[in-house]
């Protein structure tokens, strides 16, 4: 099954860097990406494939169908959105939107399944159960596609047992993937927060209420309390701050926008609530208002133990143990992490650095890209997974 995989990922591999090529060309924003939508379900149709569309609007599904379909149904997923940034590289399949970029790798996802797709259409009656392909936008932007899909039935008809994602990644040379069982990635939310006093001139201390020291005191506050979390790992960090003002000029507000990175639920939400404390009593100190906007975002990303276990094997077998990479838990998120909590998932790296080409650059850089031979691993080793498990 290795050699007859790995045979056809070579064959249709022209084909499918033509699609990734197409799709980092022409990327789309988090919920927007109605013509990449349209293109991968152009593909399908040429290929002869059925699927099911306008899921969260711009998603997709497909179902394939093996031996005793009703036996087990595994689920792969790859996500198709792209982010605000504009690209430096110099390639001819350089993005032609601009200020919108594939620096996340998403472009690769979506070709690699398509991929996968059409290796298991090829030896479906060679392999058991059903397999269900999940094409999601907005990965990317806060509320994310994942759990709109799964509102809308994705995991059901028919119910789907176990779950696998992949994901680009430049941490690791091309040939390589990389696994972690148990928790991996961390839960994200935003901070929006908004402190007002009342302005003035800055040479009349008497009639202004200066916001900037109350949120000098609060940026102080809250990273000192995360930094005495350190047997918990966890980010509290603020990205901006915005004080409109001028060398004599006290602003009436200022803004301030973080984010909160944390690997246990139970202590997310007890940090929601010390920092509701913290700015209360810091608001009460200074005499002015703090509107502290905590904007939940993804969960934890939990790897379920025993099938990632197993698929660490499986990838020994597909690629080599030589190949096969234990990961630290990273506090990054990921929307696949609704995914997990529903279904026992495993959510994995695929190697696409190339030092020798130069081609090292990190995730959501303006110079991102990947080693295309890549994406014979990619689609490859996502049959051989779904097969086996």
């Amino acid at each position: 099954m290795i050699a007859k995989i790995k045979q056809l990922a070579e064959s249709i591999f022209d084909e499918i860097l033509s699609i990734r090529r197409h799709l980092h060309k022409t990327p789309e924003l988090s919920f927007k990406e109605h013509k990449t939508s349209a293109y991968i379900k152009s593909v399908l149709i040429t290929w002869d494939i059925h699927f099911t569309e306008d899921i969260a609007d711009t998603g997709i599904i497909v179902l394939l169908k093996g031996n005793n379909p009703s036996s087990k149904t595994i689920a792969l997923r790859a996500d198709f959105d792209a982010l605000p940034i504009f690209e430096e590289n110099e390639v001819d399949y350089c993005s032609e939107n601009n200020g919108v970029m594939h620096a996340c790798g998403h472009d690769a996802h979506t070709a690699s399944m398509l991929g996968t797709i059409k290796i298991l259409n090829t030896l479906k009656k060679e392999w058991e159960g059903s397999m269900k392909f999940i094409f999601q936008p907005a990965e990317e932007m806060l509320p994310g596609g994942a759990q709109q899909m799964i509102k809308e039935g994705v995991l059901e008809s028919p119910k789907v047992d176990k779950m696998f994602g992949q994901h680009v990644f430049p941490d690791l040379e091309v040939g390589k993937v990389g696994f972690r069982p148990g928790k991996y990635m961390a839960s994200t939310d935003e901070l929006h927060i908004t402190i007002k006093g009342k302005g003035g001139h800055a040479a009349l201390p008497e009639n202004y209420n200066s916001p900037l020291l109350a949120a000098a005191k609060l940026i102080t506050a809250l990273d000192e309390f995360s930094k005495k979390e350190k047997d918990r790992p966890c980010v509290l960090a603020i990205g901006l701050i915005e004080g409109l003002g001028s060398t004599n000029v006290i602003p009436e507000k200022v803004n301030i926008k973080g984010t909160l990175r944390a690997l246990n639920e139970d202590f997310r939400m007890k940090t929601h609530e010390k920092m509701l404390v913290i700015a209360s009593s810091i608001a009460e100190t200074y005499s002015l208002t703090i509107d502290f906007d905590i904007r939940k975002g993804y969960p934890c990303l939990v790897n379920d133990e025993e099938v990632t276990k197993k698929s660490i094997s499986f990838a020994k077998e597909y690629i080599g143990a030589e190949n096969v990479i234990d990961l630290p838990i990273r506090m990054t998120a990921e929307d696949f992490s609704y995914y997990s909590q529903k279904v026992p998932s495993c959510f994995y790296r695929l190697g696409t650095a190339n030092k020798s080409k130069g081609i090292t650059h990190g995730l959501h850089t303006s110079r991102f890209n990947i080693d295309e031979s890549s994406l014979k691993v990619g689609m490859g080793l996502m049959a051989y997974l779904a097969i086996k498990n």
